[in-house]
């Protein structure tokens, strides 16, 4: 792993594992950091910290490490939290958002009724890297009528452009610039 010298220790639970999902692609496995009660309580502490008083209502994690990491944290902040899934997961009615990947295309869902119109929404996901998973899931609560408080991502990939596709007004929080 090629973290900075002044990383938090629970940072070299994080590994690489080239080639996966595709070809050419650094795949950057948390699962060693979840597996570790410690490390892994550090790490949403931290990720907690900025947020603690900016009046979240709930947490929107992305599919599908964005639930853990998620779910956590709206314990965290005494938050609801609000699953975004790929299509074909969610009963009801859904509203839908495309984006682009680094290695292809997909679409997110949430549900339409999952949140009051107004609520103020903390957007968190496991890895910023080209920024289009995270800009759709912005703009998916938005439509869904959500006041969009910011998001919260474990890692950020600095070589890619992930940050200069978020949302200029909105805070962007990020624990590990790799």
């Amino acid at each position: 792993m090629d973290e900075p010298a002044d990383s938090p220790a629970w940072a070299a639970a994080i590994r690489d594992i080239p080639d996966f999902p595709s070809p050419g692609i650094v795949f950057k496995d948390i699962a060693p950091l979840l597996a570790d009660a410690g490390g892994f309580a550090a790490m949403l502490a931290a990720l907690a910290a900025p947020w603690r008083e900016a009046g979240i209502g709930a947490v929107a994690g992305i599919e599908s490490r964005g639930f853990i990491l998620g779910a956590a944290l709206a314990r965290e902040l005494d938050a609801g939290f609000v699953p975004l899934r790929k299509p074909g997961k969610l009963p009801g009615r859904v509203l839908e958002e495309g984006y682009a990947l680094e290695y292809g295309s997909d679409r997110l869902q949430m549900q339409a009724d999952a949140l009051p119109p107004g609520a103020r929404v903390l957007l968190v996901d496991d890895v910023l890297a080209t920024g289009g998973t995270l800009a759709a899931a912005a703009r998916l609560l938005r439509r869904q009528g959500a006041v969009l408080a910011g998001a919260a991502v474990l890692i950020e990939l600095h070589a890619l452009p992930g940050r200069a596709r978020w949302p200029s007004e909105a805070p962007l929080q990020s624990l590990l610039r790799l």
